[in-house]
């Protein structure tokens, strides 16, 4: 979706959008459309018992003065807030992506909104016209997009730069949407890769890739242990930002990338299956950031992580009972290979440490079904070692629209996966199964370093559309990221 800001009024055959606060019908008023067709948008409103409530939309259409039809929308912005306007501009371009209409007009004169509001907008506007329709052969013509523009009129001043950095945003979350929806036959380890470097090519993101062999020499037995039953080769993705100076990075992000999940010899059921195509969207959500970091030139030092594999049945894979030695040198016993995340992490996590000694890590992971049964597709779920860290994030969440609820880690749920024969075991009891998790991947975060599991099992794909998402994969992560990093790590 191409966003345009433009000072110069619309044509005047253009379908043309007004924002409208909570309760502000009565107070519209515009030079834009004459009297009497602003009148008659007005009624329609009325009638249609709209409000201003975010994301309401009232639709009209009245004569242009040269015999012609022009479409108008009133948008409602709630109270006017960041986020009331971020589902206004989605629900604009929810109701005309498809309608016929090429472009589109939005007035925000005399509306008092602030350049991040008409920013965020914009953004949200933007995101919501993302489609994967890569593979729709048989499209029947009116399913097909028709909206490629939006221009904004009557924004502030230093709206630009608000703008430059949605715009930043709104195409790393394009790329974790792209990656996520993709099949597995396309997308692999070696594919994710390099889809990725073409993506972030020319953002000054220095890049690190480790194929097999080097992660062996490495000792990452656990990452290499899921990945053995696959034909494809696994990989370690590090995405590099240095915006603050040289230096080590302040904050590592890691992402679980199971780019097809089948359980392994814990052989998942068959219905839904399909479904494990999204088990990378932690590693999804991690180069999207790292992508929009990089495009808004974020003054901050930064690393992202992907640990990439395929869990995948065959005679050479993983069995439970089965004893993994760890890049850290701890040892792992295996009771349920569908368990298989926590050991990608663990070793990425490991690597991540030794090699670049970041004081703050975030890991972020689709890591399991009992955090679904939690919360469902509401919340990711948040566990942290720190206070000031888990807060720094819910924080974030709220204001990205990324929501987090924190859940408890302590030694009582620790000592549930104890092993007989090895340092740990891969799962705990049926009960608490996401904390059980979460503790297994502290295990290997060192002392005097901050760390946060985010689980977002429910949050990556969605079978409803959301104010800024179809359905589908929803991007889910970037934003949080995003904002977590402007907030807490840039000066």
């Amino acid at each position: 979706m191409h966003i345009e800001l433009s000072s110069a009024a619309p044509a005047s055959a253009a379908a043309i959008a007004f924002p409208v606060e909570k309760d502000g019908l009565a107070r519209l008023a515009t030079t834009l459309v004459d009297a009497a067709a602003l009148d008659l948008v007005k009624a329609a409103a009325r009638a249609s018992r709209f409000e201003g409530e975010a994301a309401s939309v009232v639709e009209a259409f009245v004569t242009d003065g040269a015999g012609g039809v022009r479409r108008v929308l009133l948008l409602g912005t709630g109270a006017g807030s960041e986020p009331d306007y971020e589902r206004a501009g989605g629900a604009l371009t929810a109701r005309l992506l498809t309608s016929g209409v090429t472009s589109a007009s939005v007035d925000f004169t005399g509306t008092g909104a602030t350049p991040n509001a008409v920013a965020r907008f914009a953004g949200a506007a933007a995101q919501r016209g993302w489609r994967h329709d890569v593979y729709r052969t048989k499209l029947p013509e009116k399913s097909k997009p028709t909206l490629t523009s939006i221009v904004l009129h009557g924004a502030p001043e230093a709206t630009d730069a608000a703008w430059s950095k949605q715009k930043a945003l709104t195409e790393g979350l394009e790329l974790t949407r792209t990656l996520v929806a993709e099949p597995p036959n396309v997308i692999y380890p070696e594919t994710f890769v390099a889809k990725v470097l073409a993506e972030v090519e020319g953002l000054g993101l220095e890049v690190t890739v480790l194929g097999e062999d080097e992660m062996r020499e490495l000792g990452m037995g656990a990452l290499l242990g899921v990945s053995q039953g696959s034909a494809k080769d696994a990989r370690l993705l590090a995405l590099k930002w240095s915006g603050a100076g040289a230096g080590d990075p302040e904050l590592a992000l890691v992402g679980k990338g199971v780019t097809f999940d089948t359980g392994g010899i814990s052989l998942k059921p068959g219905p839904g299956m399909e479904d494990m195509k999204w088990d990378m969207g932690g590693a999804g959500a991690v180069v999207g950031a790292m992508k929009a970091i990089a495009g808004r030139k974020a003054k901050a030092n930064v690393i992202g992580v992907c640990g990439l594999v395929e869990n995948m049945p065959d005679g050479d894979a993983i069995r439970p009972g089965d004893v993994l030695t760890s890049m850290s040198g701890q040892t792992i016993e295996i009771l349920n290979t569908d368990a298989e995340g926590r050991l990608v992490l663990c070793d990425a996590v490991t690597w991540v440490q030794r090699t670049h000694r970041p004081k703050t890590i975030v890991d972020l992971a689709t890591l399991t079904g009992a955090m679904i049964i939690s919360l469902g597709s509401e919340h990711g779920g948040i566990f942290a070692n720190d206070d000031s860290l888990a807060d720094q994030l819910l924080a974030a969440g709220k204001a990205s629209g990324d929501l987090l609820w924190r859940f408890p880690l302590g030694e009582a749920y620790n000592k549930l996966i104890d092993s007989p024969i090895a340092d740990m075991k891969n799962v705990g009891p049926r009960g608490a199964g996401s904390i059980t998790a979460a503790q297994f991947i502290q295990r290997f975060v060192d002392p005097g370093v901050k760390w946060a599991h985010l689980d977002i099992a429910g949050m990556v794909w969605s079978d409803k559309a959301g104010p800024n998402y179809d359905k589908g994969a929803t991007g889910y992560g970037v934003r949080l990221l995003d904002r977590f990093v402007a907030d807490n790590f840039e000066g």
